[in-house]
C-alpha cells in the first residue's frame, strides 16, 4: 500500500472518529468550545493542556475539530492499561518511557514535533493532583519555534466522570497562540538563572488556565 494511501486513509479515520468524538462530548458533557478561531488555518502549534484524565485527549480532540489532526505525546503506561486503544495510540501518538525518558524518547518527540502541524503536550504528564509541570513543551517550542497554544478545560461536575450517569458540564477553551519568546520577556531579570525553567513553567500553566 502506497504511503499517500496509507496517509489518507490514517487522515480519514481521524476525521471520522473526531466527529464521533464531538458528538458524544456534545451528549455526555454538554460541551462548549470557546476560541477555535485562535487557530489559524496555516498554523502549526504545540498544544499544551492540564491532564487530570482520560476524557482529556478525546475533549481536546472534539474540541479543535475533525479538520485538524493533533498528534499527542503518551507515556508507556497508556497501552498496558487500555488494550482497546493501543491501536490508535500506535496511529495519533508518540510513545515515551516517562519513568526511563532516555535519549530515543528525546529524539521521537522531537521529530513528532517538528513533522506535525499540531502536537500535544500534557506538561504534567500524569492525571495525578499536585505534580510539577516538566519542561518539555518550552524546549521543544524553542528548537522548532512554533507558537504555543493554550487550551483550558472547564468543568462542572464530577471529573473524572462518575460512571455510568454522573458526567460534568464541560467548556473547553482554546486561547491565543504565543511564542516561547514572549513567555520568555515575562522572566527576564527576575529570577536567577536556575529560577528560569520553573518560572516558566508557572507562567506556561498560568497561561493555560487563562485561556
Amino acid at each position: 500500500m502506497g504511503s499517500r494511501l496509507k496517509s489518507g486513509l490514517k487522515g480519514g479515520l481521524y476525521t471520522f472518529l473526531a466527529f464521533l468524538l464531538l458528538i458524544l462530548a456534545k451528549v455526555l458533557f454538554s460541551l462548549r468550545i470557546e476560541g477555535r478561531e485562535n487557530i489559524r488555518r496555516d498554523g502549526e502549534y504545540i498544544i499544551v493542556a492540564r491532564h487530570r484524565s482520560y476524557w482529556d485527549i478525546p475533549l481536546i480532540i472534539a474540541a479543535v475539530g475533525p479538520r485538524r489532526r493533533i498528534h499527542f505525546i503518551a507515556r508507556k503506561g497508556l497501552m498496558r492499561r487500555n488494550p482497546l486503544v493501543r491501536p490508535l495510540v500506535r496511529l495519533y501518538a508518540t510513545v515515551i518511557d516517562r519513568d526511563g525518558f532516555g535519549k530515543g524518547d528525546f529524539r521521537r518527540m522531537l521529530a513528532t514535533m517538528k513533522r506535525e502541524r499540531l502536537g500535544g503536550i500534557f506538561p504534567e504528564g500524569t492525571t495525578r493532583q499536585r505534580v510539577e509541570p516538566k519542561g518539555g513543551a518550552i524546549r521543544f517550542a524553542g528548537l522548532t519555534k512554533k507558537e504555543l497554544l493554550p487550551v483550558n478545560i472547564r468543568v462542572r461536575g464530577p471529573y473524572p466522570p462518575e460512571y455510568p450517569f454522573r458526567f460534568p458540564r464541560v467548556t473547553v477553551s482554546i486561547g491565543e497562540p504565543f511564542t516561547l519568546r514572549a513567555l520568555e520577556r515575562e522572566v527576564e531579570g527576575t529570577v536567577p538563572r536556575t529560577e528560569r525553567q520553573r518560572l516558566l513553567n508557572e507562567r506556561l500553566m498560568s497561561r493555560v488556565d487563562s485561556a
